[in-house]
């Protein structure tokens, strides 16, 4: 990965954790540093163990894989992206979003 590649990254998921913690509206949301060389999630945000991808054609299935090995048994995972000029998205697990809605009701 090239240094470009990292710092685009890098601002994604300082981009991420400020939209997250404004539109939740929770105390900023911190970005988990020593998850680079653990392999782990970027963010965690209300207890959603969050994989930030900032990038014009996202692997998902492998951004979900990182997420679901990394997360805690009782945490939810979700992949938060957007390439350029677009909106950010989420994808997590059916399960994972049904338990979500049924905690929303």
């Amino acid at each position: 990965m090239s240094k470009s590649q990292r710092t685009k990254g890098a601002a994604g998921e300082r981009e991420a954790a400020k939209l997250l913690a404004d539109l939740l509206g929770v105390e900023p949301i911190k970005r988990r540093l020593e998850q680079t060389r653990d392999g782990g999630y970027d963010l965690d945000a209300c207890g959603i163990a969050i994989e930030v991808k900032r990038t014009e054609r996202v692997g998902l299935n492998a951004a979900l894989r990182q997420v679901w090995l990394a997360k805690d048994d009782d945490q939810l995972g979700a992949v938060v992206h957007r390439a350029n000029g677009e909106k950010w998205k989420v994808t997590m697990d059916l399960d994972d979003w049904c338990q979500l809605v049924r905690e929303a009701q």
